[in-house]
């Protein structure tokens, strides 16, 4: 069963920046200090379907939504001006499940696409990218039992 939204993904330029105008203007905090980072790493290639990449990253969070913003170091974007309004797409949201398997089944079934991938299990969590018909990027996940980012603590430590 879908559960909602999770997360909402931005790939910034200045993670530094952005990190201070969510705080700033929508009231986000940080998730910890140190945030994350990795390059040359085959596991997160494959979890983010971009061979050659490198990143550092960092989870906001404001009552029951998170935003995970990227900063790529590589590999080089395609585009260097940011999306508009009129311009289709986003990075990536990330949408909760309860049973992997069944979701990205029913996922497919409704035209869903993971390029003949199979989940990664990294034990806090069950992730995959996919792509909707259009070509944008959906995240499905699977939260283990109080990994401290499941939709229940956030609805718990919300109120």
């Amino acid at each position: 069963m879908i559960r909602g939204i999770h997360h909402v993904g931005i790939n910034c330029r200045d993670m530094a920046r952005m990190t201070r105008f969510y705080i700033e203007a929508f009231g986000f905090q940080p998730v910890d200090e140190e945030g994350f980072a990795w390059a040359n790493e085959p596991m997160m290639d494959l979890i983010v379907d971009v061979p050659g990449s490198a990143a550092k990253g960092r989870m906001l969070r404001a009552g029951t939504c998170y935003i995970e913003m990227f900063e790529y170091s590589a590999p080089a974007p395609q585009a260097e001006t940011p999306l508009r309004p009129h311009d289709h797409g986003y990075t990536h949201f990330c949408v909760d499940v309860t049973d992997m398997e069944t979701d990205i089944a029913h996922l497919k079934a409704c035209g869903m696409t993971f390029n003949d991938r199979d989940f990664v299990d990294v034990g806090h969590v069950k992730t995959l990218y996919g792509y909707d018909p259009e070509g944008n990027v959906i995240e499905v996940q699977q939260c283990a039992p109080a990994n401290g980012f499941t939709l229940e603590q956030l609805r718990e430590t919300a109120s």
